[in-house]
């Protein structure tokens, strides 16, 4: 077999390499950007399927919860929601912790 700069460099194929219908696709716009309205299929169980034969029956071992981080991505301005929603709970969560620890305290 011919290695990719042989190709490449053959005059019949040399439009290959400058036409941008051929490049590849960057990481960054291969996921589908979706808001926060969708967010909760991430980890929602309703959306959750796991296999045990892939469409040619080969057995697999994973869930579609896999398949759907693979395609679909929170858009920015969601996922930095998301990031100071979580802190937010982390925060609460504290603040529980510390009354519950006040309360048994007084008991």
């Amino acid at each position: 077999m011919s290695s990719q700069e042989e190709i490449l460099s053959d005059g019949r194929f040399s439009c290959v390499a400058r036409d941008p219908r051929f490049w590849e696709m960057p990481e960054k716009e291969r996921k589908v950007k979706i808001d926060k309205r969708f967010r909760a299929m991430f980890h929602d169980k309703k959306f959750k399927l796991r296999y045990t034969v892939d469409k040619r029956g080969r057995p697999v071992n994973y869930t579609s919860t896999e398949n759907l981080r693979k395609f679909y991505a929170l858009s920015e301005s969601d996922s930095d929601l998301s990031e100071s929603d979580s802190k937010e709970l982390a925060v609460k969560k504290k603040k529980k912790k510390k009354a519950k620890g006040k309360g048994e305290a007084d008991s």
